[in-house]
């Protein structure tokens, strides 16, 4: 069955997270005073605490996973990342513990930040997903063993440079030898309709846009549905990895899933 190579050094695991920059990202979150982009970025820099957590040892942070970043705003595309990790497209989480950006201090704790929030201008997504397409079968090529990586996509609007799906559906034919990419999406759009959550048909989603991301966003393969039924999620055996006008919280736990998909896979060594 596919989704189950033994993670280690030599053979780690990536997740790439496309994020989008857009001007309407600094809208605010539901009743919070943080805008969207502000609390994507508060999300992915707890995600990256935890798989820096997971990966640590008595000797230090083990290589077991590699993390890439694009952001999508204006006209243009490029790394959601600064500094040292800005230079290429996927680094190691070793060189995120010994990077990042700055350390703030959370509830009397230090809280290091990678991913700060950006707003602006258009939302270029066909592009972004050309460029990650790029990017995950270059990753591909270098780790045909490894457990396939993850891509894990937000934005709150719909594309301004044309439909994103073909690319997407090319993307889904990338992988290694133990299966394809894995794509999520989530849609922080505002909607009256109530939210959504790993729906496994279309007709569950009432907007036009959301029923493209629920093509886009793969099935859930059996680690992440496990993971998504731990935190108190339905999820039936054809559920997508697809969220859909959430509450806040739940933008922090659809990041936290997603990276767990290697969690059973993982070998520590």
């Amino acid at each position: 069955m596919p989704y189950k190579a033994e993670i280690s050094r030599s053979n780690p695991t990536a997740f790439m997270f496309v994020i989008d920059q857009s001007g309407s990202m600094a809208d605010p979150v539901g009743t919070t005073e943080l805008s969207r982009a502000e609390f994507v970025c508060d999300a992915l820099n707890r995600v990256v605490v935890n798989l820096i957590t997971r990966s640590s040892k008595s000797e230090g942070v083990r290589d077991y996973f590699q993390i890439g970043a694009i952001g999508y705003g204006g006209s243009s595309v490029g790394p959601a990342l600064s500094g040292p990790l800005g230079e290429q497209t996927f680094n190691p989480i070793s060189a995120f513990e010994r990077h990042p950006l700055r350390i703030e201090q959370r509830d009397g704790m230090p809280f290091p930040i990678w991913f700060t929030p950006q707003a602006g201008g258009g939302t270029p997504m066909r592009k972004a997903m050309r460029t990650a397409a790029q990017a995950l079968a270059e990753w591909c090529d270098d780790y045909p063993e490894s457990f396939p990586p993850t891509l894990l996509h937000v934005t709150d609007g719909e594309p301004s440079d044309g439909d994103p799906e073909p690319i997407v559906e090319q993307l889904k034919s990338l992988g290694t030898d133990d299966g394809e990419v894995l794509i999520l999406n989530l849609y922080t759009g505002q909607s009256k309709s109530g939210p959504i959550k790993f729906p496994s048909s279309e007709e569950e989603v009432t907007d036009g846009f959301g029923k493209i991301l629920f093509r886009m966003s793969s099935v859930l393969p059996a680690a992440i549905a496990s993971a998504a039924r731990e935190r108190g999620y339905y999820v039936n055996d054809n559920a997508r990895g697809f969220f859909f006008n959430v509450e806040p919280v739940e933008i922090v736990e659809f990041f936290e899933i997603g990276t767990r998909a290697s969690s059973q896979a993982m070998m520590l060594r």
